[in-house]
């Protein structure tokens, strides 16, 4: 069973907590994380791209030149994709990128990353984190504090103070636990999860 220390916003050592081991102490299996990360990013495309064939461009209805006589190559349309103002080739159009992921695969896949996290001590856990008012400098403190480089903050729930406080710090970001997701997870660096929020994850993932 995995332990860790829990750490107070001025970087003191507070206490150790037992980590759940079939969430954090859970078989690696890169596969599903690749997967699902893929599935996540295909699935923040807009997939409004658009540009227009040869058949949609206005104009170019009239042959531009006769077909024999002139030296010139045969032309059927000032409209054909080698012409200025000509319609593209194979023009993109709007389409769906969505891809779906089951559900055991979801869940699977953010197991590996939180038992990743462990093993290669990045993981920090917080024992708690309030602010009353915006302070990006208390954050900036705290981040310096625990020593941790790109964190991502996870909550409990969503805390407006909070979220002001850390969306001016370069590489830092902050997430509720119920948003947390995979690939968040793997582009930052140190992972600093309170105890409240760590008690949620534990609940849906055990």
């Amino acid at each position: 069973m995995p332990v860790l220390d829990v750490f107070n916003t001025e970087g003191s050592k507070v206490g150790t907590m037992d980590l759940n081991e079939t969430v954090f102490a859970a078989e690696i299996k890169e596969s599903a994380v690749h997967q699902v990360v893929v599935a996540q990013l295909a699935n923040k495309r807009q997939g409004n791209q658009s540009a227009k064939t040869r058949s949609e461009v206005s104009g170019g209805g009239r042959k531009p030149w006769r077909q024999k006589g002139t030296g010139r190559a045969r032309q059927g349309s000032t409209r054909s994709p080698q012409w200025v103002g000509g319609g593209m080739v194979f023009a993109p159009k709007p389409r769906e990128y969505r891809v779906s992921t089951p559900k055991s695969m979801r869940k699977t896949a953010m197991k590996s990353v939180l038992s990743s996290k462990v093993n290669e001590n990045e993981m920090i856990l917080l024992e708690g984190l309030t602010l009353e008012t915006p302070k990006t400098k208390t954050i900036v403190a705290m981040i310096n504090a625990l020593n941790v480089k790109k964190p991502l903050i996870v909550v409990a729930s969503s805390d407006e103070a909070i979220y002001k406080s850390v969306r001016n710090i370069e590489n830092a970001d902050v997430v509720p636990v119920n948003n947390l997701n995979v690939y968040d997870i793997l582009k930052h660096g140190n992972l600093v999860v309170t105890k409240e929020a760590i008690a949620q994850i534990e609940e849906v993932y055990a």
